[in-house]
């Protein structure tokens, strides 16, 4: 017979904070292996993964110390995923806990009041990169998983868990959770609740925009600035051209009455987050630059329509330079190429609250808790 709400509850119990802050120390000492931005900075999340594995391998049928079933699945070297399942008695019934992502933003140690690399604590708060996003929850939801390992409790409903590599930029494809659903691996997700874990606050979040990256290249002519006017400057170009492109994005998709009534923060937003050029001297106009950024939609507008957006605006430009279009062709780059996922955060300084911590692992076990009524 499986357990009952509450004595879930009580077998579950709260957090262990000693053995949390433990592993948290751990994974935040690895955050500067793990930084996400590419080609720079191509993380190693196998070495958050292993102490991942380290907590959890004890109480898995790999070891034979208890019921977890652990899988650490890999499609590039070094750069890991692991789908941990604690079994239920009820064949279909399944709840899965996605997301919890092993890499990080990137963080500059000479911008902190503390060391980003390892983690300091400072009363209540848990300071260092990852603690927020999302290394706190990596730590969280493996502290909830062991938990289930160490106490067996009978649940009619198969608990999983699934740590991802490679969430915070897009630019390798075929890593994280895109390769594992294409693998069918998340497949068995689809018949339970499914959360998605990856938000700064310890507050549900009940929607969020999808992420769309985008790069504007632009090339000129170069030459000294003193002859501007030999000079096609890239600079000025890219400005110009961005600020049309954003102007057509906001019309076409403006803040949605919707938007209130889920609580969003922000509207969609179309903006630049990253400027890059060759280099060269002061008193030179470059050759060509290039502008990144990101779209976050909210999920009351269309990913194809920002990307029939883009197709517009591009054959509008072809079009204005006398360029031949096709158009074919160019609908089937677009529709292949811009695409994205949904979606102190990110921030120096970034911390969590302990107590967040230990009331997040409250909410796990009552979202658990009250599958079992």
């Amino acid at each position: 017979m499986a357990s009952s709400s509450a004595h879930v509850k009580e077998t579950l119990g709260e957090l262990n904070k000693e053995s949390f802050v433990s592993l948290l120390s751990k994974l935040i000492g690895e955050a500067k292996y793990v930084q996400n931005n590419p080609p720079d900075l191509i993380p190693e999340e196998d070495r958050v993964a292993k102490h991942v594995l380290d907590s959890l391998l004890p109480y898995s049928t790999t070891t034979g110390g208890g019921p977890l079933i652990v899988n650490h699945v890999t499609y590039h070297q070094g750069r890991g995923n692991i789908i941990v399942e604690y079994p239920g008695t009820v064949p279909g019934n399944v709840l899965s806990f996605v997301g919890c992502h092993m890499d990080v933003v990137t963080a500059n140690p000479n911008d902190w009041e503390f060391d980003p690399f390892s983690l300091s604590i400072d009363g209540d708060k848990l300071r260092g990169r990852g603690t927020t996003d999302c290394l706190g929850h990596v730590a969280l939801v493996t502290e909830l998983m062991k938990r289930l390992g160490e106490t067996k409790p009978k649940l009619k409903s198969t608990v999983v868990a699934v740590f991802i590599a490679n969430e915070e930029n897009s630019a390798i494809s075929g890593v994280g959770v895109d390769a594992l659903v294409k693998d069918g691996l998340l497949n068995k997700l689809k018949d339970g609740p499914l959360f998605w874990i990856d938000t700064a606050d310890k507050q549900p979040c009940v929607g969020t925009g999808g992420m769309i990256p985008w790069k504007l290249k632009v090339t000129g002519k170069l030459f000294h600035s003193g002859l501007a006017h030999k000079a096609i400057n890239p600079l000025e170009l890219a400005m110009e051209a961005l600020k049309e492109i954003q102007s057509r994005f906001y019309r076409d998709f403006p803040p949605h009455p919707k938007e209130q009534v889920y609580g969003f923060a922000t509207p969609s937003t179309m903006k630049p987050t990253q400027w890059s050029y060759p280099g060269g001297g002061i008193n030179q106009i470059p050759a060509e630059c290039t502008i990144s950024g990101d779209v976050r939609l909210t999920p009351f507008y269309n990913v194809k329509d920002v990307a029939v957006l883009f197709y517009e605006v591009i054959v509008e430009a072809l079009i204005s330079f006398d360029i031949k279009v096709d158009y074919k062709e160019l609908i089937h780059f677009i529709m292949h190429h811009i695409s994205g996922l949904m979606a102190t955060y990110h921030a120096k300084n970034e911390y969590c609250l302990l107590s967040d911590m230990c009331q997040g692992y409250q909410v796990f076990v009552s979202i658990i808790s009250q599958l079992e009524d």
